[in-house]
């Protein structure tokens, strides 16, 4: 996962999942894989003051501008102006938290779809990626979402977050059988670091127990 940016624009990576599937949290540890490049965060989850309380802790760690606006407000106009804010900032990557959404609330599914649209007025070519966050523990559940949000919006890469509680992440299994599409991280944990570059190889031997 290497996101770079566009000729006049920077790249855009939209954060989807259920609620609790650490959507917000993998923004900040991305943003300190990538704190090397000019980047901006969008506090794109109204709903929840405490989400956007938790993404401005992220960009403070980060030392990274974070722009939000106020309680319930329109999600899709924040991403634009938000995105707006990014052109003239001159920023090479914008990372932007969404609402957890349950994969089986129309309403909320077609607030992504719409949120998606307005970016496209800025951006055409916007999200230049949709990162699904999962929940490991959720078992079988995490494919009935990857199915939901896949027909949903172009969901290009998948984020699996709670590795650290599950004995040993079969779910990858799965998730990988029934949809190609790549895995590039791995939550392991809390920590600022505590977000791995997935390695199939390197999976796939700890399940087996190879050492």
């Amino acid at each position: 996962f290497s996101p770079s940016p566009q000729t006049s624009s920077p790249c855009v990576c939209l954060f989807v999942g259920v609620n609790g599937a650490g959507k917000t949290t993998t923004i900040g540890k991305l943003a300190a894989k990538f704190k090397n490049r000019r980047i901006s965060l969008i506090a794109g989850d109204t709903f929840r003051a405490a989400a956007v309380e938790q993404l401005a802790v992220w960009g403070e760690r980060n030392n990274l501008r974070v722009f939000k606006g106020t309680p319930g407000c329109d999600a899709a106009a924040l991403c634009y102006d938000g995105l707006q804010e990014a052109i003239r900032q001159k920023d090479e990557i914008v990372f932007i938290d969404t609402a957890g959404r349950l994969q089986n609330k129309t309403g909320l599914m077609d607030e992504l779809r719409k949120i998606i649209k307005v970016m496209q007025k800025v951006i055409p070519a916007a999200p230049h990626h949709i990162l699904l966050c999962l929940d490991a523990t959720t078992g079988s559940n995490a494919l009935d979402q990857v199915k939901t949000f896949k027909s949903m919006v172009n969901v290009n890469g998948l984020i699996v977050n709670k590795l650290d509680g599950t004995a040993k992440g079969g779910i990858l299994v799965a998730i990988a059988a029934e949809n190609p599409l790549p895995i590039y991280f791995i939550g392991v944990g809390e920590g600022i670091d505590d977000l791995d570059t997935f390695n199939a190889a390197d999976y796939a031997a700890n399940l087996l127990e190879i050492s």
